[in-house]
């Protein structure tokens, strides 16, 4: 039997049906829409761009220790000053300004009396040390002279000559310099990378720079919290940098 208000009614609830279909339908579009503007704003490649350079060191630190031990502290204070004295006279022999020397504290120590291996609680003598400093931006002079100072041995003058310390002034500029350079290899491999998944790299994201590598020339000897090597006047200097991208 006919039902008069099922049949007012059913158009009604057709509608109803057909507009929540329809509210489900916008709503999956934009929840779909919201996904991929949220992937596209989290799109990104994360690049690490390096520079190298070669250096050469412009500034030397040279060490000479000398040291004198006698009975007395005069006696070894006089020995030890004829030998600081005869060392000033061959540097300046070797055209060494004296305004680059520098005489660093005298040290002095009491060495104990000894017999049979125990200390007998007097002084046998007194030993007196002292070092000469050669700053200087002759490097390649001044390198050459610290192998040749121990000719001074033959004479009878106990020296010893340290191995001089090769440094370079101009690092605080070359940083600022090869971190351009290594962002800017950083954005050439991403967008090889990108070039080859048919994106594009957008701006930078985040930059970390990395440590500073300044190594002997060629050398692949590299630590964690970076190196300065001081031992070799030819270096070879690398910067590294972490660069993330965005992708679009």
């Amino acid at each position: 039997m006919d039902n008069p208000g099922l049949r007012y009614r059913f158009p009604e609830l057709l509608a109803g049906l057909s507009l929540l279909s329809l509210s489900l339908i916008v709503s999956s579009y934009l929840w779909a829409g919201a996904i991929r503007n949220m992937k596209r704003v989290d799109d990104a490649l994360t690049i690490t761009g390096s520079a190298k350079r070669p250096i050469k060191s412009d500034f030397i630190v040279w060490r000479i220790s000398l040291a004198s031990q006698q009975p007395t502290t005069q006696a070894a204070y006089q020995e030890l000053k004829a030998r600081i004295d005869r060392v000033r006279r061959y540097l300046k022999d070797a055209k060494v300004d004296p305004a680059e020397i520098s005489l660093e504290s005298l040290e002095t120590a009491a060495l104990p009396e000894l017999i049979n291996g125990k200390e007998t609680g007097k002084t046998a003598a007194y030993k007196l040390s002292q070092k000469l400093e050669i700053r200087s931006t002759k490097v390649d002079q001044y390198a050459k002279l610290s192998q040749q100072i121990t000719e001074l041995i033959n004479e009878g003058i106990p020296l010893t000559s340290e191995p001089p310390e090769y440094l370079y002034t101009e690092l605080s500029k070359v940083r600022i310099e090869m971190v351009a350079e290594a962002t800017k290899d950083a954005k050439a491999r991403a967008e090889s990378i990108a070039k080859s998944t048919g994106n594009r790299v957008g701006g930078v994201r985040s930059a970390d720079t990395g440590v500073f590598q300044i190594t002997p020339r060629h050398s692949t000897a590299v630590t964690n919290e970076g190196r300065y090597d001081t031992s070799s006047i030819e270096k070879d200097i690398t910067a590294v940098v972490s660069v993330k991208f965005g992708i679009d």
